[in-house]
This record gives structure tokens, sequence and C-alpha cells, in this order.
């Protein structure tokens, strides 16, 4: 049985390059020699066409982590807008208060 060398530092170091952090390039890194090693286990080696899927799914955990990146920060904005909202009627609250007496 031949053994897949893969170097996963490099592997790692290019997905941070490429934006991911630390915890999203260790889990990919840890999904792509998993995959590997089981597709050796399986057929004995390990074909282009196989780095092309990986590469293929790859670009769909970036998409994804883009898009729920995106959703995130959209509801943290809302959150934002409307704690400002909240605690400006509340100031306008408690000076018409103020005022009245």
């Amino acid at each position: 049985m031949s053994t897949l060398a893969i170097d996963t530092y490099r592997l790692h170091k290019r997905l941070r390059d490429a934006g991911f952090d630390d915890l999203q390039a260790a889990a990919q890194v840890e999904v792509v020699t998993e995959a590997l090693r089981e597709r050796e286990e399986q057929t004995g080696a390990v074909t282009r066409q196989d780095f092309k899927e990986l590469e293929y799914k790859i670009e769909l955990l970036r998409a994804d982590s883009k898009r729920d990146l995106a959703e995130t920060k959209a509801e943290l904005v809302r959150w934002i807008i409307g704690a400002g909202f909240l605690q400006t009627v509340l100031i306008a609250g408690l000076l018409l208060k103020l005022v009245g007496k």
C-alpha cells in the first residue's frame, strides 16, 4: 500500500493566506487529508479528479462561509441599530419627564 504525502502545513498556510481563520483552515486541512486517505484506502491511488473534487468542495465551503459571515454581519447591524433607537427613545423620554416636572 502506498502512502500519500501531503504538506498539511503548506495547505493550512495557503488557506490562511486566502482569508480563512485558523479554525476554518485546520478543519479544511483535516477534511482534505481524511478524504484523500479514504480515497487512497478505497482505490490505492489519488487521481487528479480527486483533487478537482476537493477544490470544488473547498470553493463550496468558502462560499458558505462568506454567506454565513454576511448574514451574521446583517444581523449584527440590525441589533446595533435597534439598540441605538431604543437608547435614543429612552433618553428622549427621560428628558421629557425631567422637563415636565
